[in-house]
């Protein structure tokens, strides 16, 4: 088992680095936050969205859970893309989950814990909808597919949802990105072009 000494262990020396070589990075921070980026990812340990994409603190805006879904009476999530998207007025958003998606895996073969089988219940149905093709696959190949598609729906349902699209006829520029994290690889792909407005 890790011990938690570690982790702040490991926090006082990344403290001291960046004083040291960045002399004004905690003091710009302290006054506020300005990212380019709202982030809605899986929670999985694997895929820190900071670390993946090389990213700085405060550059990217987060909110993770499980299989990455936009639940629409979800309050935490809808908390975190109204403050992004009307009060940080980030430019963009990335919808990204990843292959080998343990909650997509349950959507498909279901799991122990009741409150996962409830929370990837949309996955379940989005898989029932995509039956015919998904049942075409092997295992793993089915699993990923279904990731790939989760991500897809996932965007759908925030370009609909009525944050976005008033942002959008407010002229405000923001777009959302679908994107698929290759634990194999450590790569992130591009499932297909962003959505830019609301008639995309």
């Amino acid at each position: 088992m890790m011990n938690p000494a570690i982790l702040l262990e490991n926090n006082l020396a990344w403290a001291n680095s960046q004083k040291s070589n960045f002399p004004d990075f905690f003091p710009k921070s302290a006054e506020g936050q300005s990212p380019g980026f709202l982030w809605i990812g899986c929670s999985d340990s694997r895929v820190p969205p900071s670390r993946i994409t090389g990213s700085d603190p405060g550059q990217i805006f987060v909110h993770r859970n499980i299989a990455n879904l936009v639940v629409e009476n979800d309050a935490n999530l809808q908390a975190v893309l109204q403050y992004s998207v009307e009060a940080l007025k980030v430019p963009n958003i990335v919808l990204c989950g990843h292959y080998r998606c343990g909650g997509v895996q349950a959507a498909l073969n279901g799991c122990p814990y009741e409150s996962v089988n409830q929370w990837v219940r949309p996955i379940v149905d989005l898989a029932k909808v995509h039956s015919e093709e998904l049942e075409r696959l092997e295992e793993t190949a089915r699993i990923n597919r279904l990731c790939e598609l989760n991500v897809l729906a996932q965007a759908d349902l925030l370009a609909q949802s009525k944050i976005v699209r008033t942002a959008w006829e407010n002229g405000q520029p923001l777009q959302i990105h679908s994107w698929i994290y290759q634990i194999e690889s450590g790569k992130l792909e591009v499932l297909r072009e962003p959505f830019v407005s609301a008639s995309a």
